[in-house]
């Protein structure tokens, strides 16, 4: 009780020395464990962020902690796979939400697989986790297409059915991986159903001899001996005709090893994946220069090498001949290699549509659906959209309004929702120092719920570590 009143307004007493305040803002809200807030509970409330993965931010309207982890989110219920599609304007911070996955998912046990950083983003955060870093291009590291990597290893030690089934994955993927490559030489021009046949029955002749992994000069050596088998799968009549019928193909074989593809791909892989590193790297920057053609073929190698090293894995646990692994895979800039001839979806679609059963969690990172607009048909097209449909996490960046109304298509977003990222993709006026205003900040989405706004602060040595514009700076001193 006081002479004013028994209790004081909101605001204080109108008057003189009475406390009076103008305005009063609401309290921040935060969120803590029980142990944390004890003194508090059962008073702390919070936005329903879920306390599962990695610190990723705070929510930009409640303060509490934001965590994500694909494969927790997915034990727990809340996600039906564990692909993630990151979209946002170049700078905008796609990068760094990654960084900060692959080393907070690295540390809780997952193997980081990065199949192929053509900047290099990440073989710098690889290597402060001491882990492989592999760098692809010519005079460098080699990657050797018809290469079985950790399953030509885990099929040494196997026996009876399983070890036929694993054969013909082996085969499968070499025999997939050829056709692609064949088709991003011919740019886009299909491999015949002949070719086809061949190319099947000298990977299976070159399976059978047994003398390691074969590669596309062994491909080309068989074709030019023409034995009797090869001109049958060719329905060769006479000498002649069977050159006539292969000689489109041993052209196409030919620029792989001789053409702008000469030196990465035409020999044995020179470093392998190592199974037991805790993150690895395959670096193909040094080929990014050469156009969309190498980069593609580079991506759809180190594609299929790095999932080898995930099928590999999974095949040595059911065996109960290694524990069962986890895998975070990044792949960065991958509108790169599907719009590098047509088709090229489909075998980058067959990798990425069993990653749930692989125990495998994807990010993909692009900055615009024009990206995958500009494939090259309208079947390429309706896969990537379809790629991008599937990930039951998507995570928007700074992006337009133009950009914000196509995407409201693939996942619903409110009103509130499509003002906020909007407004992050411009500054209200250019003052020089002043930060981009979406830097670091992301709407992550998880199917019909309301997004959860998240601010993404680096810490320590994060600050130097994700740094993607250093050399940018460096140039301009």
């Amino acid at each position: 009780m006081t002479a004013l009143g028994p209790i004081p307004p909101a605001w204080g007493w109108r008057r003189p020395g009475a406390g009076r305040a103008v305005h009063v803002t609401a309290g921040t809200e935060y969120q803590a464990t029980t142990v944390q807030a004890a003194g508090l509970y059962p008073f702390t409330a919070g936005s329903g962020a879920p306390l599962l993965g990695v610190p990723i931010g705070r929510h930009q309207l409640w303060g509490e902690s934001v965590l994500l982890d694909p494969f927790e989110w997915l034990n727990a219920g809340l996600i039906t796979n564990t692909g993630v599609f990151v979209l946002g304007q170049p700078g905008a911070g796609k990068s760094a939400l990654a960084k900060r996955l692959v080393m907070g998912m690295a540390a809780t046990g997952a193997q980081i697989l990065i199949l192929g950083d053509t900047k290099p983003d990440y073989s710098r955060v690889v290597q402060h986790l001491d882990g492989q870093v592999i760098r692809v291009g010519r005079g460098l590291d080699r990657i050797n297409p018809l290469d079985a990597g950790p399953l030509g290893t885990v099929l040494s030690r196997m026996s009876g059915p399983d070890a036929d089934q694993l054969r013909l994955e082996i085969r499968g993927r070499r025999l997939t991986l050829l056709i692609a490559l064949c088709m991003l030489v011919r740019d886009g021009g299909q491999v015949s159903n002949t070719e086809e046949v061949v190319l099947g029955r000298v990977v299976d002749l070159l399976a059978e001899r047994r003398t390691g992994d074969p590669v596309i000069p062994d491909v080309l050596a068989v074709l030019d001996q023409g034995p009797d088998t090869i001109r049958a799968a060719a329905r060769a009549t006479s000498a002649a005709d069977y050159r006539r019928r292969i000689d489109d193909l041993v052209a196409t074989l030919r620029l792989l090893c001789e053409g702008t593809l000469a030196g990465v791909f035409d020999g044995p892989t020179s470093t392998p994946i190592d199974l037991s590193a805790k993150a690895v790297s395959i670096d193909i920057s040094r080929v990014a220069a050469a156009g969309d053609k190498l980069v593609a073929a580079a991506m759809l190698s180190t594609w299929s090498y790095g999932y080898a090293v995930i099928d590999a894995a999974a095949v040595l646990a059911d065996q109960s001949l290694a524990p069962r692994r986890r895998h975070l895979a990044i792949m960065d800039e991958l509108w790169r290699a599907l719009r590098g001839a047509p088709g090229l979806v489909e075998p980058a679609d067959a990798l990425t549509r069993l990653s749930r059963n692989l125990g495998v969690a994807q990010i993909m990172l692009t900055h615009s659906l024009d990206d995958l607009d500009a494939l090259a048909s309208d079947e390429d097209r309706a896969k990537g959209r379809g790629m991008a449909e599937r990930c039951a996490i998507k995570v928007l960046a700074a992006l337009p309004g133009r950009e914000l109304d196509r995407i409201s298509q693939m996942v619903r977003l409110s009103v509130p929702e499509r003002d906020m990222v909007a407004s992050w993709a411009a500054p209200e006026a250019l003052v020089p120092g002043a930060m981009h205003p979406g830097r670091g900040k992301y709407l992550v989405k998880t199917g019909e719920r309301a997004g959860m706004p998240v601010a993404l602060h680096l810490v320590g040595e994060e600050l130097a570590l994700y740094d993607t514009d250093a050399a940018v700076r460096a140039g301009a001193r």
